[in-house]
């Protein structure tokens, strides 16, 4: 499947997304959208709008100097902004927009500047939440805000403790307290996004695994569990989470409905390839776990099913298909990205 029929792919949407745009007032503005999901969201909505016959414009905000270039953005019906969000003068000359979707932040690249994190993931947050003070505001998230958690008890849900190790999980717990002083002070609609671990056929924690099985490498099983999800579903589920932003800002977990073993994952893999997966390290007795149920009460249980996302990546991977190059690090216990 050629990279341009995926983009597609990953930004199909379904009926529920369009139900949850039906009638929808006013632009999409979507900050931040020059990353891993970015470009799939704003197609998203560009596509649910175009079958509900709406002339509502999605607006993408970005350097757009990563990942993606403006031109995968516009040649299908998305305007783009590009500039800097971390200068005054270009955020207030930003299009209003009664709808926000919230992608920014920074994970990769910060273990030893901390200056980053503050600036990107808690800063800019509320300097951007008081500019679309306004608006209803989806905003992305991490469930790395949760402490570690066993196994057995089913994962973290919304009411669970919020204990983050590392300074990047700190940063996103601090991020997500900004926008719930602003959604307090302004009254602004906000629903947090505490996502894990979206996956797709170029990145993820499959492509993680699935990488190191196929080029002999072992696979680190300290962190011994894992949630995932496909993103064309955790961004399906995400745009039906429009509807209920609210004021005080709520949070809600998007993630699959399994706890999987790494280990497992690394051996189905090994039998996929053709190889034996080698396995470094002890599971160790915790792992960032969420607990999804309330969105699946909500929106359905997302509609592809671990062996799918598996027979996927591995089709992927064996027909030469590239991948973004970014390791999730999701096996890291330090918090340290």
């Amino acid at each position: 499947m050629p990279r341009s029929e995926i983009d597609l792919f990953l930004a199909r949407p379904d009926e529920a997304v369009c139900d949850a745009l039906r009638n929808l007032e006013g632009d999409i503005v979507v900050l931040g959208a020059g990353g891993k999901m970015g470009l799939h969201l704003c197609l998203m909505l560009r596509f649910a709008l175009d079958e509900l016959e709406q002339d509502n414009r999605v607006i993408a905000v970005s350097r757009f100097g990563n990942l993606k270039s403006k031109s995968e953005y516009e040649e299908r019906g998305v305007l783009t902004v590009a500039g800097d969000l971390r200068e005054e003068r270009f955020v207030a000359e930003l299009p209003d927009a009664p709808t926000v979707f919230y992608l920014v932040g920074a994970k990769f690249g910060t273990a030893d500047r901390p200056e980053i994190l503050r600036e990107t993931n808690v800063d800019l947050a509320r300097s951007l939440a008081l500019r679309y003070r306004s608006s209803r505001i989806v905003a992305f998230s991490t469930g790395c805000v949760y402490s570690f958690v066993t196994p057995g008890c089913g994962g973290s849900h919304e009411g669970s403790p919020t204990e983050p190790v590392g300074e990047y999980a700190r940063s996103c717990l601090e991020r997500e307290r900004r926008f719930q002083q602003v959604s307090e002070e302004e009254g602004t609609e906000v629903v947090l996004i505490r996502l894990n671990y979206s996956v797709e056929f170029r990145y993820g924690v499959l492509v993680d695994v699935a990488s190191k099985v196929l080029a002999g490498e072992p696979v680190d099983v300290s962190t011994g569990f894992v949630n995932v999800i496909w993103q064309g579903d955790a961004l399906r589920q995400i745009v039906q989470a429009l509807p209920l932003a609210q004021s005080p800002a709520i949070p809600l977990n998007i993630t699959g409905p399994d706890i999987l073993s790494v280990r497992e994952i690394a051996e189905e893999f090994g039998r996929r390839f053709g190889r034996k997966a080698l396995i470094e390290g002890e599971e160790s007795e915790t792992a960032w776990l969420n607990n999804a149920g309330r969105s699946h009460r909500l929106f359905g249980e997302p509609s592809v099913e671990i062996d799918t996302m598996i027979d996927w990546v591995v089709a992927w991977l064996s027909g030469g298909g590239s991948t973004y190059g970014k390791p999730t690090g999701f096996e890291k216990r330090d918090g340290k990205f």
